[in-house]
């Protein structure tokens, strides 16, 4: 009984310590924690002082950034402004030029459409076989015109076998050069548009064939000898025809020039006629010779007179220095002597002085 008091007065014992412990320990958690509120307090009053400094000096900032946000866009707005009224000035200035431009352009087109219905009219007029020879024959006769007096060339002239060729020209020896006007444009046309080689075939001769006519015909009617040069000329009025046959057809040009027809263009053509009126114009040189020499005599005549009269007009120039020589040789004479008698200088003279009379009047008259 007495160990369980013992016991039970230790076991109170215990428990009055721990809860004394328990008690001390309570009492420093609660200062720790008075402590630590305190400390907190602290801080939030220092966050507070902090937060306020930053929302004042965000405030200041952000009124700056507002002010600085407004300027820049004052600034852009100005540039903005500038550049639209720049880029409208540009794009009026564009337009403008794009008008002009589509001005040209409707012009251009303009033209055009009239150049296709001119090569309508000329394709219409070259699918005619008289329509086509007449533009030959015109072509023909403009480079004639613009080569070679009107007395030196004629356009359907009458030969003595009353064939009238396109156009002959008058050479110096009395025989005419005819020039005939042909357009084989059927058979080359049909050479260009041919898609295989039996059409080709079928075109190649059918060129060879209206050549070879073209060509038997001008050697049979207007290659009369006596009458006419021995020469005549076949002029086709294009030079891509001409290039085609010169390409394609050597045999039938050689064959021509064999027959003494000549195939020319229009380039060929007013070579022939620039060779004519050079040969036109020896003949004339041929003709004035004898003019020319007499013409010679008299100027060489007149080259002489001008030569005795050049001779008499040196002498007479030589004669009037000379007189001239001697007036100045006078003069100077003249001054010394009234030097002298300005000076009264009479020292060497004898005292009486011999006294010459001068008759002035008859030299006058004779002058």
């Amino acid at each position: 009984m007495a160990d369980l008091l013992t016991i039970v007065a230790a076991v109170a014992l215990t428990a009055i310590a721990v809860a004394a412990v328990i008690l001390l320990v309570l009492r420093y958690a609660r200062a720790q924690a008075d402590a630590a509120v305190a400390d907190i307090a602290r801080l939030q009053q220092e966050a507070t002082v902090r937060l306020q400094a930053m929302g004042d000096m965000l405030a200041g900032r952000q009124s700056e950034l507002a002010r600085m946000v407004n300027e820049r866009l004052d600034s852009v707005s100005h540039r903005l402004g500038q550049s639209m009224e720049t880029n409208k000035q540009h794009t009026v200035d564009h337009l403008q030029r794009l008008g002009e431009r589509l001005a040209v352009i409707d012009g251009a087109q303009k033209n055009i459409t009239d150049l296709a219905s001119q090569v309508t009219s000329l394709q219409s007029v070259l699918s005619n076989k008289q329509q086509r020879g007449a533009f030959g024959q015109g072509r023909m006769e403009i480079i004639v015109q613009d080569g070679l007096p009107k007395d030196c060339y004629e356009f359907q002239f009458t030969l003595s076998n009353k064939s009238r060729p396109d156009c002959v020209v008058r050479l110096p020896d009395g025989r005419p050069l005819v020039i005939d006007a042909k357009f084989p444009l059927e058979a080359v046309t049909a050479l260009r548009e041919a898609k295989n080689e039996d059409e080709r075939t079928k075109a190649c001769a059918r060129v060879r064939q209206d050549i070879a006519k073209h060509v038997g015909d001008i050697a049979s009617k207007y290659l009369i000898p006596g009458e006419t040069q021995d020469l005549a000329l076949m002029f086709v009025p294009s030079e891509s025809v001409y290039a085609d046959l010169h390409d394609g057809f050597d045999d039938i040009v050689q064959k021509a020039f064999r027959s003494n027809v000549v195939i020319v263009s229009p380039s060929l053509l007013m070579l022939a006629i620039h060779v004519i009126q050079q040969i036109q114009k020896d003949a004339r040189m041929r003709d004035a010779a004898d003019k020319i020499h007499a013409e010679v005599g008299h100027l060489m005549n007149d080259l002489d007179r001008l030569q005795e009269r050049v001779f008499s007009l040196q002498k007479h120039f030589g004669q009037a220095n000379e007189d001239v020589r001697q007036i100045l040789v006078s003069a100077e004479k003249i001054e010394k002597r009234g030097a002298r008698i300005r000076g009264v200088e009479f020292e060497d003279e004898p005292t009486t002085a011999e006294v010459i009379p001068v008759s002035i009047t008859p030299k006058l008259q004779a002058n």
